[in-house]
């Protein structure tokens, strides 16, 4: 908005009556609860008060049992809630606190791959952590110090930030993809820059984004997008994951038209408690 030049003293009535930004006293107090939220979630990660959830993910024609699980980062506060993700990880992305998160992160997953010499674990990532030192010196250690961690370890990359730093990401794929590690494309189809590099990257998998996967069944946009999607995956030899699977419907025509494996709650909800520890009879249920 422009400003004009005018008599300060004419506008102190109508000044009194709003606040100075033009935000209301709802916007204010959701600021408030969001930098409340960022302290407490700051010092939660400080004192690595924090936990794995894990979702399996099926392969297609095995959906009876899990190929991997992903490992989800939960947050604890003071009180033992679990933080939501929504509440602080978008602001928390693009600062050093999200590098630390994905630390956090990492050295769980790390440690939960080094328990259970069995298990395939997928961690999730942003691409600016590749420049993070203490995240980049972990994965080191973790590889180094077991070599079996790097064939059962995948590393899920955001495609919003891979996109905004191609060459690095195609220098870190070369580093670790040499010590077996697995790449995948998460929310792969949620923007619309992925195409221009995907060639050029290799990954091993790519994670169809659920936009595209709910209530697929019944809606023919999402059916044409999801095998579209499905087959420039397969063009460049990845493999697929359909995010956000939650009906049996969504679930059988994802496995007809041939999608590789399969994540969400019609297979299991993410829970801190290993599924893989549980006894037959718990674990079925």
């Amino acid at each position: 908005m422009s400003r004009v030049q005018a008599d300060p003293t004419a506008m102190r009535p109508l000044v009194s009556d709003m606040t100075t930004d033009n935000s209301s006293p709802l916007d204010d107090a959701i600021r408030r609860q969001s930098r409340l939220t960022l302290s407490a979630v700051t010092a939660a990660v400080e004192k690595r008060s924090a936990t794995l959830a894990f979702q399996p993910i099926v392969q297609a024609d095995q959906p009876g049992r899990a190929a991997f699980y992903e490992g989800l980062i939960r947050i604890i506060d003071t009180t033992g809630r679990l933080v939501p993700l929504r509440d602080f990880m978008p602001q928390a992305e693009v600062t050093e606190l999200g590098r630390k998160i994905d630390c956090l992160s990492l050295s769980l997953g790390l440690e939960t791959l080094a328990e259970d010499p069995s298990l395939r674990l997928s961690i999730n990532m942003s691409a600016r952590s590749i420049l993070y030192p203490d995240w980049i010196g972990a994965l080191r250690r973790g590889i180094t110090e077991d070599p079996t961690i790097g064939e059962r370890l995948i590393l899920e990359i955001t495609e919003s930030s891979a996109m905004g730093m191609p060459k690095e990401v195609q220098g870190f794929m070369e580093e670790v993809q040499g010590h077996g590690i697995s790449l995948a494309l998460d929310d792969f189809g949620a923007g619309y820059t992925s195409f221009r590099y995907l060639r050029d990257f290799c990954f091993d998998m790519i994670k169809i984004d659920g936009q595209f996967i709910r209530e697929i069944a019944t809606k023919p946009d999402n059916q044409v997008l999801t095998r579209a999607l499905q087959s420039i995956a397969h063009h460049f030899d990845m493999f697929t994951v359909a995010e956000a699977v939650e009906t049996a419907d969504e679930a059988a025509f994802l496995i007809d038209i041939g999608i590789d494996c399969l994540q969400g709650y019609y297979f299991g909800a993410p829970t801190i408690a290993p599924p893989w520890r549980r006894p037959p009879s718990l674990a079925s249920r």
